[in-house]
């Protein structure tokens, strides 16, 4: 298992009419910027738990876990857009007067932190988005929509961990069930389900923005930003993610060997390097 030794904090906070949790993990490093990070869309802030703590020699640390993922609530069917999701980061910035801060996205987080960066942010100092783009690879999002015909409900924690397993068995085995049992909550049958929303179980309630307002967003980026794509990813293209690179000024790709899409758990040493050689705090 992972275990943490910074002073971790869990913290509830209400914004735009839903009740919000989030990790914050204190800095070692007197004076220490921000880093905030933004899981994809299975996932949920105890994804980043090992990525976090390693980064705290550099910065104060805080995971948001988004509307209807984790400990936050879920919000109304139609309130799943990515222009929501921008506006919930929008507040959670103002809340906590966050300043100079840098943003890590990953995959859904990643079109998040694309469309509030294009926005231009003052408060926003650095940009890394993890394996996405303004366009999606066929075979990844055939994948996706596969997995939701799945079942997701589990007799115990181990069943639904066999069932993570089978479907990639890349990532180290701890790492991977650290993230599975965080995922998971007991239903009134006695079973376990997922934590996030129902609603977000069907492929078309995560309203995504149009490929067209992707790119005018990469395009707008003004801070340093560095893309990062596992070099098995059925997700982000090669030629895309060139094509990132080319679009937001002064980019940089970072590609993490033997991953897929979700990088941080495929090939958590990979991952960190590559953001560790960015963040510098």
């Amino acid at each position: 298992m992972i275990h943490t030794t910074a002073p971790v904090v869990d913290e509830l906070i209400e914004m735009r009419g839903l009740r919000f949790h989030y990790r914050d993990w204190p800095s070692t490093r007197e004076g220490a910027k921000d880093l905030v990070l933004l899981h994809g869309f299975t996932g949920h802030a105890r994804s980043w738990d090992a990525f976090a703590e390693a980064m705290t020699d550099r910065y104060q640390v805080l995971a948001l876990d988004q509307r209807g993922h984790g400990e936050t609530a879920w919000a109304p069917a139609d309130r799943y857009g990515v222009d929501d999701m921008a506006e919930d980061l929008t507040a959670f910035v103002a809340a906590l007067r966050l300043e100079d801060f840098t943003l890590v996205g990953l995959s859904m987080g990643g079109m998040v932190a694309m469309h509030y960066a294009g926005q231009r942010p003052l408060e926003l100092a650095a940009l890394v988005i993890v394996d996405i783009g303004p366009e999606i690879e066929a075979a990844g999002s055939g994948r996706i929509q596969e997995g939701f015909k799945v079942s997701d409900t589990f007799a115990d924690r181990d069943e639904a961990f066999a069932a993570a397993r089978a479907a990639n068995p890349r990532p180290p085995e701890d790492h991977h069930r650290h993230r599975v049992d965080h995922s998971l909550m007991r239903t009134q049958s006695g079973d376990w389900t997922y934590r996030y929303d129902r609603v977000l179980r069907s492929p078309s309630a995560l309203r995504l923005r149009g490929r067209e307002e992707g790119w005018r967003s990469c395009a707008n980026i003004d801070v340093p930003t560095l893309l990062i794509r596992g070099d098995e990813s059925d997700i982000l293209s090669a030629s895309v993610a060139q094509r990132m690179i080319e679009t937001i000024p002064g980019a940089r790709l970072a590609l993490v060997e033997n991953s897929g899409h979700a990088i941080p758990l495929d090939a958590p040493d990979g991952f960190l390097a590559a953001a560790r050689e960015f963040l510098k705090g």
